[in-house]
């Protein structure tokens, strides 16, 4: 058994394979520049996919928009849509006037319940 044993190598602390015949994909780099702390990101995307208009910036965090030249990319932003709360749904169905009426009706009922079972009475 002694015989079969691999001295001196390191069992998962090296790779057996080589850089041997590996060929690297093309590569692109886009810079992109941070409005809020002014610095600029450096990053390598495939030649093959597309670079986005935004990205975050590794210096503050903040939304990095890409360069073309010396100029930053104009974002159309057209397409997003505002978040809508819960109070824009419902006075998309119901006036204010209806919904002041439905508050009114439901505070009178708890108000009549929270009346009927006191303790004591």
């Amino acid at each position: 058994m002694a015989d079969r044993s691999l001295r001196g190598m390191r069992i998962g602390a090296q790779s057996l394979q080589s850089e041997e015949g590996v060929v690297y994909s093309p590569r692109s780099r886009y810079v992109y520049l941070c409005a809020e702390c002014g610095r600029e990101t450096e990053m390598v995307f495939s030649a093959e996919a597309e670079a986005p208009e935004v990205w975050e910036c590794k210096h503050c965090g903040h939304e990095a928009t890409l360069l073309v030249g010396n100029e930053p990319v104009v974002v159309d932003r057209s397409d997003v849509k505002t978040p809508r709360s819960h109070w824009d749904m419902l006075l998309e169905r119901r006036s204010r006037a209806e919904l002041e009426e439905l508050l009114e009706e439901r505070l009178t009922y708890l108000r009549a319940r929270r009346g009927e079972h006191k303790i004591g009475a």
